[in-house]
């Protein structure tokens, strides 16, 4: 059950009260699906390798990519990569507000920006008004390792408040520019600073009537197995409370590693359906297979099946079968053998060598 932030009879999660934000031929916002992002970690002046890696990331089931743009190089570069994916680009800008208006220029559906390293009032403004003559939202970000220094010594130290006034400072900056195609996003390597954040953020959103949609993540949350639990947690979180409208889950390794965890999140929270889920049961002194291979071996071969369903690996035949009854699929180990369960039912008993090409021919042929 959710947790809502708007209370009452009519109370609906925050993500279906935000306004939509289009991103290419996506959108975010007004309770449209939470779409899942990743950022290319190849040198973006290097098409083929920036076009490759994103490729990959559709395949994984990425839904908006975003690529550095340090240089002009970078910023011509977009145009080219653009013309070969299939999935909205976005460009991410530090320091430089020349290469916002470039990428722009040459095709970005959105923007990343920090207006408060981007420079002077009038060198924001000149990014927002080429965004305003072609429409093309801003994602205007704040990470709480960038706080600025008044708001460290209003608060007397990084807080949830000084980064939510410090977002809601820049997006008034822009709004009186004139211009609020906007989507905000507030990061913090502490999980429990970056959920308090964004229940702040979203509170203060809804006495301001100006519901922008949310850009969610644990920022420089580590490696693949203390990244994806601190992700798993923070974002678990915040999306449970109906906060957040496009996520990215930051690892340190593959960016498809990624978009792996943020399906799974999703799919957790009942957010999300489509691909096949995966449950196993610990070892134990009555496990007789390499169960902890097995396990791995099925994950991997299931990635690319477009399929809605449940699929068990239990360790044993003495429990197996009842703790598979739930699951649409299921494979039990023996001793050099093991069964093949369908809807809690055993099918057949096969060879522990061929329980993988079992399996892999009832997904094969599943209807």
């Amino acid at each position: 059950m959710q947790k809502q932030l708007i209370t009452g009879t009519d109370a609906v999660p925050f993500r279906n009260c935000t306004r939509v934000v289009q991103i290419g031929d996506r959108c975010i916002g007004g309770g449209n699906p939470v779409l899942i992002q990743s950022m290319t970690n190849t040198r973006t002046e290097d098409v083929a390798a920036t076009v490759a890696q994103i490729h990959e990331l559709e395949r994984a089931g990425c839904e908006i990519v975003r690529c550095t743009v340090p240089t002009a190089e970078a910023a011509k570069a977009l145009g080219e990569i653009k013309k070969q994916i299939g999935i909205p680009l976005v460009a991410d800008i530090h320091f430089d507000y020349r290469m916002a208006i470039a990428a722009m220029e040459n095709g970005a559906d959105k923007i990343r920006i920090n207006p408060g390293n981007i420079g002077s009032t009038d060198r924001v403004r000149d990014v927002v008004n080429v965004a305003k003559e072609r429409n093309i939202p801003i994602r205007v970000g704040v990470n709480s390792g960038s706080l600025e220094k008044h708001l460290v010594e209003k608060y007397g130290r990084v807080t949830a408040e000084g980064i939510v006034e410090s977002a809601l400072d820049k997006v008034h900056l822009i709004e009186d520019m004139d211009y609020d195609n906007l989507v905000i996003s507030i990061k913090s390597s502490d999980v429990l600073m970056c959920v308090e954040a964004h229940e702040r953020l979203a509170q203060a959103l809804l006495s301001e009537k100006t519901i922008y949609p949310l850009h969610v993540g644990i920022t420089e949350s580590g490696t693949v197995q203390s990244g994806n639990i601190k992700s798993a947690l923070g974002l678990g979180m915040i999306l449970g409370q109906g906060i957040g409208d496009t996520i990215r889950v930051s690892l340190t390794g593959s960016p498809v590693e990624e978009i792996k965890s943020a399906k799974l999140i999703l799919r957790t929270l009942g957010l999300r359906k489509g691909g096949i889920e995966v449950v196993s049961c610990p070892t134990c002194g009555r496990t007789q297979i390499d169960l902890i291979g097995l396990a791995g071996k099925v994950e991997k071969l299931v990635e690319d099946y477009p399929l809605d369903i449940k699929v068990a690996v239990m360790g044993c035949v003495v429990n197996g079968p009842g703790e598979a009854r739930e699951a649409d699929l299921g494979i039990a180990g023996g001793i050099g053998e093991g069964l093949l369960i369908k809807r809690g039912e055993i099918v057949r008993k096969v060879p522990e060598s061929e329980l993988l090409a079992a399996l892999q021919e009832e997904l094969d042929n599943w209807v």
